[in-house]
C-alpha cells in the first residue's frame, strides 16, 4: 500500500476514534444565571429540607367533592415509609410562609402553538404571590434551558416576559430543566415554600445533561414541590390514588428505582409531580388551562406539612404512602418518594 495512503487512513481513524470517544463523554449541564437573592434572606432560618433525619412530606387532603380538608392533626394520618408506619408530626400556618416559585414553559417542539394561552398567565401568578415577600422567576427550555426573567414580586413583569416568547428549537429538555430549576429554587431562602411550574409535554425530548437516576436523587433529596400543566391530549392519574394499605407489602428497593426511572421515561413531568407531592394535570382549552394553574396555586398553598424521621433509614429510593386513618373516602396527594445517601451525580444522560 502506498505509505501516503497508509497514513491518511491511519489518520482517519484516530480522528473517527476521537469523535466517538468525545461524544460518549457525559455533558456538565451550562451554570444557570446567578438569581439576584430574594430581601430578607436570612440562613438562620428554620429549613425544610429532606434529610436522614427529617423527611418533608407536602400532602393535600381533598373531600369527594373537591373541598380541602382543614384541621388535621397528627393522629388523623398513617404514613409509611417502604411499608413500615412511622410516627409524624404535621406544621402548622400552611398558608403563611412566603414561596419562591419558578415557572418553567416549553418553547421548542411545537409549543408555539400554545403561546397564546401562556400570554395570559401573568395575572395568575398572584395567586402563588399573594404574600408579599414571595417572589417569581420564569424559565424557558426547548433542548437547553435559560433564565427568561430572574425573581421578581411583580406578576406584571413576569406576565410581560411570557407574552414576548419565542419559539425554540425541536428539543423539550424537561430532565435538564427541572434539575436547572431546583438549582435556582434551592439559592433562595430555607424557610420559603419552593415551588416548580412546569407547563410542556408530558414526555421529555433531548435532554443531554442529566441522568435520570441522578433527578431521582436530586427530587428524593429536595423541598421543592413540583405542579405540572401538560398539554397533553390524554388524561393521567397520580401512582399513589391506588388504594394501598401496606399491610405485608414487601419492598425491593431497587425495583423500586428502575420501575420509577421507566416510568419517567414514559411521562416524566408526571413522575416528577408525583415523586415531590405535586399535581399533574393536562388541559386543550384556554379556559382549563387557566383553571388548572390556578387550583395548582390554591393547593400549594393548603397542603399539610407533614414530616417524620425514618425508622429504617437505608441508603436508596424510599417509597412512601399517606392515607388518613378514618376517611378513606378523601383524596389524599402526598409526596411518594425521598432518597437517602449521598448527593446527586447529575451528569450524564443514563
Amino acid at each position: 500500500m502506498n505509505p501516503a495512503i497508509f497514513l491518511t487512513r491511519c489518520a482517519a481513524a484516530l480522528l473517527l476514534s476521537a469523535v466517538v470517544v468525545s461524544a460518549q463523554q457525559p455533558q456538565q449541564i451550562p451554570p444557570p444565571e446567578p438569581p439576584q437573592p430574594l430581601p430578607g434572606s436570612n440562613p438562620d432560618e428554620p429549613t425544610l429540607r429532606v434529610t436522614t433525619q427529617e423527611v418533608l412530606v407536602p400532602t393535600l387532603v381533598e373531600a369527594h367533592d373537591g373541598t380541602i380538608l382543614y384541621g388535621l392533626k397528627p393522629d388523623d394520618f398513617i404514613l409509611t415509609d417502604n411499608g413500615a408506619p412511622q410516627k409524624l408530626r404535621v406544621q402548622e400556618e400552611l398558608d403563611t410562609a412566603p414561596v419562591a416559585l419558578v415557572v418553567a414553559v416549553e418553547q421548542g417542539r411545537m409549543s408555539a402553538l400554545e403561546f397564546e394561552k401562556f400570554a395570559h398567565l401573568g395575572p395568575l401568578l398572584d395567586s402563588f404571590l399573594s404574600n408579599p415577600r414571595s417572589q417569581g422567576a420564569v424559565i424557558g427550555f426547548d433542548s437547553v434551558p435559560h433564565l427568561v426573567h430572574d425573581y421578581t414580586h411583580s406578576t406584571e413583569d413576569l406576565g410581560q416576559s411570557l407574552k414576548t416568547l419565542e419559539p425554540g428549537d425541536g428539543g423539550n429538555a424537561i430532565l435538564d430543566t427541572v434539575n436547572y430549576a431546583v438549582t435556582l429554587l434551592e439559592t433562595q431562602p430555607k424557610s420559603y415554600r419552593r415551588v416548580l411550574l412546569l407547563i410542556s409535554e408530558p414526555r421529555d425530548h433531548g435532554s443531554k445533561h442529566t441522568k435520570i437516576t441522578g433527578l431521582i436523587r436530586k427530587i428524593g433529596q429536595s423541598d421543592v414541590l413540583v405542579l405540572t400543566v401538560s398539554f397533553s391530549p390524554f388524561t393521567a392519574q397520580f401512582l399513589h390514588d391506588v388504594k394501598d394499605n401496606g399491610e405485608s407489602r414487601t419492598l425491593n428497593m431497587m425495583g423500586a428505582l428502575l420501575a420509577l426511572v421507566q416510568a419517567l421515561k414514559t411521562n416524566v413531568s408526571k413522575e416528577i409531580a408525583t415523586m415531590s407531592g405535586g399535581e399533574y394535570t393536562t388541559f386543550i382549552s384556554d379556559k382549563k388551562f387557566q383553571q388548572r394553574v390556578q387550583d395548582a396555586a390554591k393547593h400549594a398553598r393548603n397542603r399539610y406539612l407533614l414530616t417524620f424521621s425514618p425508622s429504617d433509614p437505608t441508603p436508596g429510593l424510599h417509597s412512601i404512602q399517606v392515607h388518613l386513618a378514618q376517611d378513606y373516602s378523601a383524596r389524599v396527594t402526598a409526596r411518594a418518594n425521598y432518597w437517602v445517601g449521598p448527593e446527586a451525580n447529575i451528569g450524564g444522560t443514563e
